[in-house]
């Protein structure tokens, strides 16, 4: 079987490696011809021809828009592509990685693996193991059309990506499309607003985590873990108990959440700063908002928004005691929002300059939180380097 890839990211290069050398990949960065290690051809994307290969798979967040997407052929997801075992896919806006993690740390001693967007391409993944649970974007959804869950958890969906999939409707649509596509027998967790979508599956809608908890029979009032992270430990339990008729409250009180969700830590003089690198959305800012809505909030704004309205957001923080410090991207974008709604903000456009004003106006009854609302690649590497940085610019202040 030949094999075409668009992109050379984690995704691609886990296929490469275990079908060499019978890929052709495609990525706009190849300035000429070469061969990888492994003997497969790495082309420009002038260089692609559709006859050349069985199958076409494109990176997960290759667009749909681009040259390469118009003219293939044989286009599918890494999804359609491989055999899955008894799978959870997870999806949704906020609490993908979380849920994911959660999942797996409940099930680990049964056999589960998980994989996806979370790191682990399902190249790498043993096809032998009793149970994978992948966290699921919607570029993928976007090009899967075969391959279905057994269980899917659906976190609400909110703004995001739109630059990507040019629509919030587009957006929603991949992440509803596993429901299409499952079969009698499997069972779907989802928001109520899609409990009546027509799917083959069972659809178990629920409100909020006490609607979930309630529906589920989980003793809420026993679970430590606190929103945003309540709904993803209540999604994770509710497959473990579909699976397993198991609710073991406390191994779940047990998972510690990643760094850059919601981390706080305290400066030299003791006041309190809070790296939420990875609120890339406004519902995710939106939720760290809420957790310190008792104190003066600094907080900082910006980067890629990803095309998203941020109308949204701005009318939120009207009752909130918010400075904002406007960095990336869009800084001016947010500046002028700021001024619509009367809210002190600052033009800091990078990150070092938003830490030293924070550092001067902040007391020990406020908190210094870094919740962009925004991608980061449009100034880091990644949204952890952004959070790195972040917590060094902190702990050196006098």
């Amino acid at each position: 079987m030949k094999i075409s890839l668009f992109g050379y990211g984690v995704t691609t290069k886990a296929i490469v490696k275990r079908f060499a050398p019978n890929c052709f990949i495609y990525d706009d960065k190849f300035e000429e011809n070469s061969q990888d290690e492994f003997g497969n051809k790495l082309l420009t994307c002038n260089e692609y021809d559709f006859n050349a290969s069985d199958v076409d798979i494109p990176s997960p967040g290759f667009p749909p828009n681009h040259k390469l997407i118009k003219k293939a052929r044989h286009l599918t997801s890494e999804y359609d592509f491989f055999d899955m075992p008894a799978s959870v896919w997870i999806s949704g806006t906020n609490g993908k990685t979380t849920t994911t993690q959660m999942l797996k740390h409940l099930l680990a001693s049964r056999g589960a693996i998980e994989g996806g967007n979370i790191g682990n391409p399902l190249a790498n993944l043993d096809k032998n193991a009793p149970l994978w649970i992948l966290e699921t974007s919607s570029f993928t959804l976007h090009y899967t059309n075969r391959a279905a869950p057994d269980i899917y958890l659906l976190l609400p969906i909110r703004p995001d990506h739109i630059s990507w999939h040019g629509s919030f409707e587009e957006y929603e649509r991949a992440k509803l499309k596993p429901l299409l596509m499952m079969k009698e027998g499997s069972v779907a967790v989802v928001p109520s607003e899609y409990a009546g979508f027509k799917s083959n599956a069972m659809l178990i809608g629920y409100e909020n985590s006490l609607d979930l908890s309630q529906k589920m029979g989980v003793d809420i009032s026993k679970i430590i873990i606190k929103e945003p992270f309540l709904l993803d430990a209540l999604l994770a339990l509710s497959a473990a108990k579909i699976l397993f008729d198991e609710i073991d409250i406390e191994k779940i009180n047990n998972f510690k959440i990643d760094k850059h969700k919601l981390e706080e830590f305290y400066d030299k003089r003791g006041r309190l700063w809070v790296n939420d690198t990875k609120g890339t959305n406004v519902d995710a800012t939106i939720e760290a908002l809420k957790r310190y809505k008792d104190k003066k909030i600094f907080i900082v704004l910006g980067g890629d928004d990803k095309g998203v309205d941020l109308t949204r957001f701005f009318e939120f923080i009207k009752t909130y005691d918010v400075e904002i410090f406007a960095i990336g991207s869009n800084a001016e974008k947010i500046m002028n929002f700021s001024k619509n709604i009367g809210k002190i903000a600052h033009y800091c456009k990078t990150l070092d300059v938003a830490v030293h004003k924070m550092d001067k106006l902040m007391d020990e009854n406020s908190v210094g939180l870094l919740s962009p609302a925004a991608a980061s690649l449009d100034q880091f590497s990644s949204y952890i380097e952004r959070g790195e940085l972040f917590i060094s610019l902190v702990k050196a202040l006098n």
